[in-house]
């Protein structure tokens, strides 16, 4: 629930350019916001619920989520968006180390690869069925600026239900203010893991940040594509897809799955280039599938071999720069293409974008089959 509130506004972006009257650079600051405000609790606060515990953590992150929404349902103006992205970042910083360290801590001992694969699963679960309801309110519900933040705030103050009633798991707990900001750094057992991990999970995030900021605009304007429950729809296939890929990597194997799911984003972005070239909807589809499945494929294998190399103590914490270099990611190359879109078109502009994740997912691969993960990592 969490993490839906975070993709609340991919398909409204279009309304709130009429509304407000911003460009397509805007929208790409707008949605990096967020990235932003992920990055800066990552590092200042990534370990902190190895300290104060697990659900206070949690419930803050809940809180932050329920700030954004008011922002949203209190927005007439530009700044109530940037804050309403930037409250919402702060509560995917906190969710991102902590629920998916908390996931894990409730497993049982044989049941570590499965607490992986539910909690990244939660995570990109929760990023689809953000556009997908968005969409659907907006489309067949009226008030599309309203609705979609009324109903997920109903859903924030549910889950925090849900997190009191959890146990923490968090045993020498200690007070806010022993925790210490985060240092950038790794446990040297978890570098040589790290490295080839970071490269995947920052092409998939890349993707998904572009294809998430950008193409609700493309299918409008070369499209014509004004449903925005099919806008909606289309976003959330990237991410259910990332889902289904997460899956995956149980049969195809941690070894194999990085640089498969790199082969998989090459293909995704070549058809994202075929359908910007082309203006084919066919493609985008497809592009949103296979992307999204290798995005998947990267992230689940590239999570579960940093998690696991990781020291108990220290684990939230180095998920937590795992997901540092994911969201950055998401939000640089985005604002890049947002820029690019005055002088190049936003075809020009995509198309250069993708040129460049080509050139960076061939480079992990190359490294992935030269240095491959192990299997027992």
């Amino acid at each position: 629930m969490c993490m839906t509130g975070t993709t609340l506004p991919t398909p409204l972006y279009g309304l709130y350019q009429d509304k407000f009257g911003f460009s397509e650079l805007t929208v790409t600051v707008v949605y990096a916001v967020y990235a932003f405000g992920v990055i800066g609790v990552l590092l200042l606060a990534g370990n902190v619920s190895d300290t104060v515990g697990r659900r206070p953590v949690l419930l803050w992150g809940l809180g932050f989520a329920a700030a954004s929404a008011v922002c949203f349902l209190c927005a007439n103006g530009l700044g109530w968006l940037y804050a309403g992205r930037l409250f919402s970042g702060l509560s995917a910083g906190l969710f991102t180390g902590a629920a998916t360290a908390y996931v894990m801590d409730l497993a049982p001992r044989d049941g570590a690869a499965r607490a992986t694969f539910v909690a990244t699963a939660a995570n990109m679960g929760g990023l689809g069925c953000g556009p997908l309801l968005a969409g659907l309110l907006a489309q067949y519900a009226g008030r599309p600026l309203v609705l979609p933040f009324v109903v997920h705030l109903a859903l924030v103050i549910g889950s925090a239900a849900v997190v009191l009633w959890l146990p923490e798991t968090v045993r020498e707990r200690q007070a806010l203010s022993s925790a210490r900001a985060q240092r950038p750094g790794l446990p040297p057992q978890v570098r040589p893991v790290f490295v080839p991990a970071a490269i995947a999970s920052f092409v998939g995030f890349a993707l998904f940040g572009v294809f998430t900021s950008v193409s609700p605009a493309f299918l409008t304007e070369s499209l014509s594509v004004h449903n925005h429950a099919v806008t909606g729809l289309i976003v959330a296939l990237a991410f259910f897809a990332s889902t289904g890929g997460q899956l995956a990597v149980g049969t195809v194997g941690l070894r194999r799955s990085l640089p498969l799911g790199c082969v998989a984003l090459l293909l995704g972005l070549a058809l994202l280039a075929g359908a910007l070239r082309w203006d084919l909807l066919p493609l985008i589809v497809l592009s949103a599938l296979v992307g999204g499945c290798g995005q998947g494929l990267t992230f689940r294998a590239a999570l579960s071999a940093v998690a696991e190399a990781s020291p108990e103590g220290r684990r939230a914490a180095v998920i937590s720069t795992l997901f540092v270099v994911a969201y950055t990611g998401i939000s640089v190359p985005v604002i890049g293409v947002g820029v690019l879109v005055g002088p190049l078109g936003l075809e020009g502009a995509g198309l250069a974008f993708i040129a460049c994740m080509a050139v960076l997912a061939s480079v992990a691969a190359v490294y992935l089959l030269r240095r491959p993960v192990r299997e027992n990592a």
